[in-house]
């Protein structure tokens, strides 16, 4: 996977403002853009230019998704401008690179981690309400992208560099994990709202990749199952990363060709390493096969960060210029009560985020959705993949006709050839059985010269005739298995959408089982609804504290009256603190009556499970047998040509096997006219009564062998008495039986 084309990446446009703010689009332009953010950040602390103040000038830029001209009389409108513009030029100067080679991977990573900490800083210490692309909600998706992109960035070093399986896993897992929270900005309506056109390829791109990266990563679960040699895990996890690679390119259409050619090549080795797997493990191994929900999950490891920007940094800003206009005194007091704010929020958060990570890891062990906790609606119509399977053969009425009738055809010239072979197998054996007669008669005498060669001949082609027969005949008896399968499924798929419709397995639900649904969804309704006021009451005081200045009032504070004035400006947090710690105790009572809810839903839950698995296998089952059909057509061609070939040279044989069995029974007629030519002149005997009187008198059954001397004739050797008349020379063969 190393070598896999790179996915294009998502870039912002700088925001404009006309005037020397204006930078090449460089290493060069985000160094500019630093330096003249901190010299902002002096200037505002000493001249009272903020919105409302006596300095306050206009300022104005350009909004990026309409192109409107925005203007605020606030520096801080300015700095956060500069802010997105340096956030924005990094994530164009990551998106520029190639990323073919181990540094360009690196830039790249490092260019999208400065970006997102250009955004995080952006969102958290200014407001919101400058303008549309610098809201909450945008710089938040901002962020994920940004992470995301070099996440992916390393996940690709990570390749290159032939990682551990299970670490490279992990890493795509993460890879994921931001685009998903990515995916949930994006399809919000107020999120799309602003975006305008460019959400829905912003949009399509993004769920196109994390369909691609689960993937990525459940192939490389795959591969370390097989390193572990767990063949059963290994044949499921490739298998998820296939069906996730389908939906993935189902996604990619009207995707560049970079996408394409990125996805054509990860289809080869998925497609590849699970066509192999499989096999490996029916007809190797035979380990069973765990469903994918039974195994760990393969939880993500973030790597990368939003690298921090620090304002005031001298090593990036260079020397204050401001430094001579306005006392620091105030400054440092103002530095101080920021901190209190932000430990403040940093109390409050930790609290939220233990909260949402509890509240996370039991939803996600119910696995409830609201959306398709019953599911219902499918059951309802007919998918689209069968829709067009039964569209297509509608104008093929003839399918299953012409499949029987290839397979009959295939079939009769199988049992000619087979009755042509037995044929010269039982010549072959006929002979066999003649000549070792013979040799068992003639004991004493030397042994009969060899068989015809044609004969040796015609038995070395039969055998080999006969291992083709029997091979190709295995795989005849399995293309009729194949096509008794599929043909009941062929039918069904031609007849009435009707017919298609009742084979669909559907749920039947009685009144409590839907009152069960009811409740359940009512109560992860209550879920949801406490997770958007906790949303809110987060938002609300990032966005208070973020609007918190009290600089005015410390310029004429006393440096001993600090800590009070302190402690008094933060008691206007209070009522949002109590509105956030009710909503995070009024947590366990709401997850209490969901757990009790679930419990309820357990047995409807294991019906439903098991009706949209029965549905989804008969789904399958019948596309498979759709798409089984031009195969079989194939096979049963291939095997009518095979056999009217071998037909062909089984009757060209048999003329062969018969007249060289013809040839060997006349030699063995000759040797025996030559074995009786040396036996010695019969005896002399008293007169015997005329031959035929006494041929008259033999009784049934009788031993002509042993009158031989009566009807006037030679008598025959002991062990050639009981040869077969065909078998004698002459005369003797002429006698009576």
């Amino acid at each position: 996977m190393e070598a896999v084309p790179r996915m294009p990446m998502i870039w912002l446009d700088l925001k404009e403002a006309g005037d020397a703010v204006s930078v090449p689009r460089d290493f060069e332009g985000c160094s500019t853009l630093r330096k003249y953010l901190g010299q902002l950040h002096f200037l505002q602390s000493r001249i009272p230019m903020g919105a409302g103040q006596d300095a306050a000038v206009p300022v104005t830029w350009t909004e990026i998704f309409s192109g409107k001209a925005v203007t605020h009389e606030d520096i801080k409108y300015e700095q956060a401008c500069v802010l997105y513009n340096l956030g924005a030029l990094h994530s164009m100067l990551g998106a520029m690179d190639k990323r073919v080679s181990e540094e360009g991977m690196k830039v790249s990573c490092t260019h999208f981690q400065c970006a997102a900490g250009a955004f995080t800083y952006l969102r958290d210490h200014f407001p919101h309400s400058y303008s549309v692309d610098m809201s909450h909600q945008i710089l938040s998706l901002n962020i994920n992208l940004m992470l995301g992109q070099a996440q992916e960035c390393l996940l690709e070093k990570s390749m290159l560099d032939n990682r551990k399986s299970f670490l490279v896993a992990r890493i795509s897992a993460q890879v994921v994990d931001y685009y998903k929270e990515a995916c949930r900005a994006l399809e919000n309506s107020e999120t799309a709202s602003l975006l305008g056109k460019i959400q829905k390829d912003w949009k399509k791109l993004v769920q196109m990749k994390i369909y691609y990266f689960a993937a990525v990563a459940h192939l490389h679960m795959g591969k370390q199952a097989e390193e572990q040699q767990k063949f059963g895990e290994r044949v499921i996890y490739f298998q998820s990363a296939l069906d996730k690679l389908n939906e993935a390119i189902k996604l990619a259409k009207g995707q560049p060709e970079t996408v394409q050619e990125a996805l054509r090549f990860t289809m080869d080795v998925i497609g590849g390493k699970y066509n192999s797997a499989k096999k490996d493990n029916d007809f190797i191994y035979h380990e069973a096969v765990p469903v994918l929900d039974t195994l760990q999950s393969v939880k993500g490891a973030p790597l990368v960060k939003a690298l921090p920007v620090n304002p005031t940094d001298p090593a990036v800003t260079g020397p204050d210029i401001f430094a001579k206009l306005v006392p620091m005194a105030a400054h440092e007091a103002s530095s101080l009560y920021s901190e209190e704010k932000a430990k403040l929020l940093r109390d409050v958060m930790a609290k939220i985020e233990a909260k949402n990570e509890v509240l996370d890891q039991f939803m996600d062990s119910m696995q409830l959705d609201p959306e398709t906790v019953d599911n219902l609606d499918m059951y309802s119509h007919i998918p689209p993949v069968l829709m067009e399977k039964c569209a297509a053969l509608s104008v093929r009425p003839d399918t299953v006709r012409n499949l029987v009738q290839s397979m009959q055809v295939l079939s009769g010239v199988f049992t000619d050839v087979e009755a042509s072979l037995k044929e010269i197998r039982d010549l072959l054996e006929e002979d066999e059985a003649q000549e070792r007669k013979l040799q068992e008669l003639l004991g004493r005498v030397p042994p009969a010269p060899g068989s015809p060669p044609g004969l040796a001949e015609v038995s070395k082609e039969c055998s080999k005739y006969l291992e083709l027969h029997e091979k190709a005949s295995f795989t005849n008896t399995e293309l009729h298995r194949a096509m008794n399968l599929h043909l009941g499924n062929l039918r069904l798929l031609g007849g009435p959408l009707e017919q298609v419709r009742a084979a669909l397995p559907t749920p039947a639900l009685s009144e409590d089982d839907k009152q069960v649904l009811q409740n359940l969804k009512r109560i992860l309704a209550k879920v949801q609804e406490m997770r958007d006021q906790r949303m809110s009451l987060e938002q609300q005081l990032r966005e208070m504290i973020q609007k918190d200045d009290i600089t005015t009032s410390l310029v004429t504070t006393d440096r001993s009256e600090m800590k009070k004035l302190f402690e008094e400006q933060l008691r206007k947090y209070d009522q949002l603190k109590v509105y956030l710690e009710q909503n995070l105790a009024a947590q366990e009572n709401v997850l209490k009556a969901l757990t009790d809810a679930n419990v309820k839903y357990a047995a409807v839950r294991k019906g439903l499970a098991e009706v949209e698995h029965k549905w989804n296998t008969t789904v399958q089952t019948l596309v498979a047998s759709y798409e089984a059909y031009e195969d079989l057509m194939k096979k049963s061609q291939e095997g009518k040509d095979f056999y009217t070939d071998l037909e062909g040279k089984a009757a060209k044989l048999l003329e062969r096997a018969r007249a060289a069995c013809q040839a060997s029974q006349a030699q063995r007629q000759q040797l025996l006219e030559r074995e009786l030519k040396k036996q010695p002149p019969p005896r002399p005997t008293a007169p015997k009564p005329p031959l035929q009187k006494k041929a008259l008198e033999l009784e049934p059954g009788g031993s002509e062998a042993t009158d031989l001397g009566s009807l006037g004739l030679p008598d025959l050797p002991e062990e050639l008495r009981s040869l077969p008349p065909e078998l004698l020379p002459g005369p003797l063969a002429q006698l009576p039986p």
